[in-house]
């Protein structure tokens, strides 16, 4: 099987980033205060300290001098033959001179950051952000379903910086940053960028790579290096669903088979399908919720539960109808699934 893996070009391919918390043009004024501070603390350094400075011209230091001596100072330029000598000339060089010379200055510096420091610069970034992560949600590819799943879970309430986006198109990560995400531009199937956003310290995974055997690479480097880690996958074929579960999915989503349910249900009543939407999306007024049993709750009936609407248990993996005999008496490590109230402030009842 040929697997097409994506190259990413961008210059910031395989760091781990977030939006700056900053906007530009605070983070802009951050960067001039800081230098005229800088240059305002050497030029009182100066000023108090001019009974050691000598001026060859006319043997007095005013605040001119202590200027003009600073911002030569500061530019380390302008120790030469020829010095202005005249108040004049020396505001002239002050105040005209010396901005270009820093502009002059920060094309070589822009050069070097480019070169040299910027790389630094992310990886100290990045080593901050994994730090941060623990108990997140990995997200690999930003199309259309990754992009869904995204818009989902920040409209359930999950804070946008514990959402990881690895995609290899600068153009789409650039949207998943906008929504306060970490994203890596990077090639999910490599194991060194799934290393990169602590996978192992993830709560759970989505592959959405928009093709099927790239989803399922994806899925065996994941589960290799997270052996427990949940991981739902899409996948387009309704064939590949069987060796996504092989490689260790969690859950397998075909989006064209639930189409398919929702429109085959739609002819059984036309409230069926509104129905199925309601309890997959955030907005609606009932949601699915899974949890665990709670103590007060073991040895009693699914029907009994007062957090919602008991439709289903797993036990040991196996799922179990409200039906069946099996739900009449819950055990402890039992899994609940309940339809419950999406308005309501839901709350695990008290030990009674």
């Amino acid at each position: 099987m040929r697997i097409d893996r994506p190259q990413p070009s961008s210059p910031t391919a395989g760091f781990l980033r977030r939006r700056s918390g900053l906007p530009i043009w605070a983070d802009l004024t951050w960067r001039v205060g800081l230098v005229s501070g800088l240059i305002g603390v050497v030029l009182a350094l100066h000023w108090f300290g001019r009974d050691g400075l000598k001026d060859n011209y006319d043997n007095q230091i005013s605040f001119i001098d202590v200027l003009y001596f600073t911002t030569v100072t500061v530019t380390t330029v302008g120790y030469g033959d020829i010095v202005p000598v005249t108040p004049e000339a020396r505001l002239f060089e002050s105040i005209f001179v010396t901005p270009i010379r820093l502009f002059v200055w920060l094309i070589f510096l822009g050069t070097a950051y480019n070169l040299f420091f910027r790389n630094i610069l992310y990886r100290w970034r990045m080593a901050r952000i994994q730090a941060d992560l623990h108990n997140h949600i990995i997200v690999t590819g930003f199309g259309t379903s990754g992009q869904e799943a995204v818009n989902e879970l920040l409209a359930r309430g999950v804070d946008p910086r514990e959402i990881v986006v690895i995609d290899g198109s600068e153009k789409a990560l650039a949207l998943a940053e906008a929504q306060g995400c970490n994203i890596l531009c990077g090639d999910s199937t490599r194991d060194r960028t799934l290393k990169d956003v602590a996978i192992h310290r993830a709560r759970s995974m989505i592959v959405s790579a928009g093709r099927d055997d790239t989803s399922i690479l994806i899925t065996l480097t994941a589960r290799h290096l997270a052996p427990r880690l949940p991981i739902s996958i899409v996948v387009r074929n309704e064939d590949n669903e069987l060796p996504a579960r092989q490689a260790g999915a969690t859950t397998v989503i075909n989006p064209v088979s639930f189409a398919g349910l929702l429109l085959a249900g739609s002819t059984s009543g036309r409230h069926i399908a509104d129905y199925m939407a309601d309890l997959a999306a955030s907005g609606g007024r009932v949601k699915l919720n899974e949890r665990s049993v709670l103590p007060q709750e073991i040895g009693g009936p699914l029907s009994a539960i007062r957090t919602g609407l008991g439709v289903r248990i797993y036990r040991d993996d196996r799922p179990i109808g409200f039906w069946e005999e099996a739900a009449q008496r819950l055990q402890t490590g039992d899994c609940i699934i309940e339809i419950v109230d999406e308005g309501q402030d839901r709350k695990a009842p008290a030990d009674e």
